[in-house]
């Protein structure tokens, strides 16, 4: 038997308790007052997700991949962070993967008892042949999930980085976890809807999480997105801008850049902001590991001296 009142997201939250008998206007205010509290309960752990972003971006750097896994909610929102990263960020879509219990059927159509299994989350780790080289993290409001039990457990065994994302103190999945990354949200406005206060915080944990990784990795010169991939009009526009912003050049400059490139965004920005052909513009970028304001100051510094 689930003691369900032991768990810290099953709480009952007094400020909501009339919830049904106020007006519309006093019903959004409650539930805006208790949003509030979430982005507070992350600056609290902003240490630990420093810590679980220098450890995941050398793993993916040396070629590991990132897993995401969880069920319900917590499964959809990591499938959500993992599909939009190559269209931002250019990374293939096997570094970022999310895994939900109960498979691809389960992020549309609620499948709640495929979460029950634990020996499921180690099948779908093994079936994307995890390696000690690949990072998980498990995502679980309740912190005891059993998909997301078996997957660690699993992972940890193996001697994968593991860590955990949960809004519950001390629970069974940071047992498994290097790095617990427990947002204490207090108590849903409708007791135990974890999609609520729980769901938004695990989003913005991996927003975090998965751009701090990014920005390590070198995808990020000043606030843009110089891996972005030109795969629609609003992009190709974007692309334009961004060498633009960051190279300094107007718009015909720009097209140019990106026309020799093949549309990489990051060697138009080099190309155009030195004059050089895109032999050049990659070479210089990948004695650089792909960090483009390294390639520009080392250029500079070869130009200076």
């Amino acid at each position: 038997m689930i003691e369900l009142e032991k768990l810290y997201t099953e709480k009952s939250n007094p400020a909501s308790e009339q919830i049904d008998t106020v007006s519309t206007l006093e019903m959004t205010r409650i539930i805006n007052n208790e949003d509030k509290k979430v982005a507070q309960a992350i600056e609290c752990i902003l240490p630990q997700i420093a810590a679980a972003i220098d450890l995941t971006a050398p793993a993916l750097r040396a070629g590991g991949r990132l897993f995401y896994i969880g069920a319900g909610t917590s499964g959809r929102l990591g499938i959500l962070d993992a599909v939009e990263c190559p269209p931002t960020y250019g990374t293939d879509p096997q570094t970022i993967q999310g895994l939900i219990a109960g498979g691809y059927n389960a992020m549309f159509r609620a499948k709640e008892g495929s979460e029950d299994a634990k020996e499921l989350g180690e099948f779908d780790l093994k079936a994307n042949n995890l390696t000690n080289s690949d990072v998980v993290i498990g995502l679980s409001a309740s912190g005891r999930t059993p998909y997301v039990l078996g997957g660690l457990a699993y992972a940890s065994s193996i001697g994968a980085v593991t860590i955990s994302i949960d809004c519950s103190p001390n629970s069974s999945i940071s047992h498994y976890a290097q790095i617990d990354l427990c947002a204490l949200v207090g108590p849903e406005v409708i007791t135990g809807s974890t999609r609520m206060k729980a769901g938004t915080a695990q989003k913005m944990i991996l927003n975090m999480l998965s751009t701090g990784i990014m920005i390590k990795l070198g995808k990020v010169y000043g606030n843009l997105m110089v891996d972005v991939k030109s795969s629609n009009e609003k992009l190709k526009e974007r692309a334009l801008r961004i060498v633009m912003k960051a190279a300094g050049c107007n718009r015909e400059t720009a097209i140019a850049a990106l026309s020799k490139t093949n549309n990489n965004t990051k060697e138009a920005i080099i190309a155009a902001a030195l004059d050089i052909s895109k032999q050049e513009a990659s070479s210089l970028l990948t004695a650089c590991n792909g960090y483009v304001y390294l390639a520009l100051q080392k250029k500079k510094r070869l130009h200076h001296d």
